[in-house]
């Protein structure tokens, strides 16, 4: 089972609310601003408002649009937002403190040999292994190096 970080760490949330408020920002103030220079260009009557009173309408349209999107984008960050609700969350990982001194005392008893930085060699845990021999295989092998038996070598 995967399991999904929070919604309040998750970065494409975030993005997906911050996008969508900048883009119904600037829609909203693309509508206001264009349809408040259509109408103070209407009111006066003059010709120099022509630019505004023809071009005017095409971009309040691209800024609503823009608005919309921007509104399309918050709803559906709230959506992802209360459907995160209804998905069960992972139980929270039981951290135990470690005791220093655990690692310096086996609790078999056993001296664990340790290298030149004090650190442990081989595997540090006991592990249980099968040592009883397989069928057809003597109880005790020879040893390879004769100077592990305790012989004088050479």
């Amino acid at each position: 089972m995967s399991t999904r970080p929070r919604l309040v760490r998750s970065i494409p949330f975030w993005l997906l609310l911050v996008v969508s408020l900048a883009l119904t920002a600037v829609g909203a103030w693309l509508v206001i601003d264009r349809v408040g220079r259509i109408q103070a260009g209407v009111v006066a009557q003059t010709a120099d408002g022509a630019i505004e009173v023809y071009a005017g309408p095409s971009i309040a349209i691209a800024g609503a649009v823009v608005l919309g999107a921007g509104i399309v984008g918050v709803l559906l960050t709230l959506a992802v937002a209360a459907a995160s609700t209804l998905r069960p969350h992972a139980p929270a990982d039981v951290v135990e403190p470690i005791d220093g001194d655990a690692d310096a005392h086996s609790d078999t008893g056993d001296d664990v040999p340790t290298g030149e930085h004090g650190y442990q060699r081989g595997l540090g845990y006991t592990e249980a292994i099968d040592t009883t021999p397989a069928s057809g295989e003597p109880a005790e092998k020879p040893a390879d190096n004769p100077a592990d038996e305790g012989s004088v070598a050479r």
